[in-house]
């Protein structure tokens, strides 16, 4: 059983084989990242005014059992990366190790920076361009909450815009740091959609903000790397995709300020133990 999973998610042709191309892989080119973004946008915005049009009181329009779905089925997905990539990295690890000890190169800084010269193709960059894919399947959450909710906040469409992109620039620039960061993302993204899921058939919630924590612990682990990697750029002579790095960093700290921005916004607020539910109720639909 393990060693069968171990081939189909890291030996298996397609994982070896992978190769980051525009005529290979779907999804791979700049237009297609602009359209797709562009039309979340449009689409998202469009149906609020929509609904908010046909439907003057605010009243959540039922959607039976789709979310619980939805979050099972993000949570499994989350699961599979995170399972894939780390076998993936691990057999990338075993093999090139031999090569890394000309460079003094440790493994703790192959995760952190990749060499230079380091082209998208094999195992890891199979399960990050998986990771991609899924990008697409999480702002499903986004009309979840338009028909839930009739509400639309620029924190939650900026979040996801910016989560397609930034994955997008890890497979175009093979920029370095994304096999942490795809694992740390996927953790614990199967253990929110897990929650989500089992909030959602009705079983009891957490007694603190649990989203809210998990996002915060995720931010502080990508702050904590981020320095990682730009020692590591200083002191080893150079990281691969440095430059699409440096435009991530600045993505993750515009988050980063979004996040807090409207963290301190709620909390201000929450001054009793249900409206902290609510808080975290609010940033379970904007993750």
């Amino acid at each position: 059983m393990i060693q069968n999973v171990r081939y189909y998610l890291s030996e298996h042709p397609s994982v070896v084989n992978f190769r980051w191309s525009h005529s290979q892989s779907w999804g791979n080119t700049w237009s297609f990242l602009f359209t797709s973004i562009t039309a979340y946008v449009f689409f998202s915005v469009f149906l609020h005014f929509l609904l908010l049009l046909l439907f003057r009181h605010r009243r959540p329009l039922p959607l039976g059992p789709i979310p619980a779905v939805h979050s099972l089925s993000m949570a499994l997905i989350s699961l599979t990366i995170f399972t894939g990539i780390l076998l993936s990295a691990a057999a990338e690890i075993r093999e090139t190790r031999w090569f890394w000890r000309r460079s003094k190169t440790t493994t703790f800084q192959w995760l952190l920076c990749f060499p230079l010269g380091t082209r998208p193709s094999g195992r890891v960059f199979f399960w990050s361009y998986v990771f991609y894919l899924s990008r697409f399947l999480n702002i499903l959450r986004t009309f979840f909450t338009i028909f839930n909710r009739r509400k639309l906040s620029f924190f939650q469409l900026f979040n996801h815009s910016i989560l397609i992109f930034m994955s997008f620039l890890w497979l175009e620039f093979s920029q370095s740091f994304q096999v942490l960061a795809i694992l740390f993302t996927t953790l614990l993204y199967s253990v929110v959609y897990g929650y989500r899921f089992w909030t959602a058939i009705g079983l009891r919630s957490a007694c603190f903000p649990f989203v809210v924590s998990c996002r915060i612990l995720l931010l502080g682990c990508n702050v904590v790397c981020h320095v990682g990697v730009l020692l590591l750029h200083f002191m080893k002579g150079g990281c691969n995709g440095i430059g699409a790095w440096v435009f991530n960093s600045v993505l993750n700290a515009a988050i980063l300020f979004l996040f807090l921005n409207f963290y301190v916004k709620v909390h201000l607020r929450s001054r009793k133990v249900e409206e902290t539910e609510n808080l975290d109720s609010a940033m379970n639909k904007d993750i």
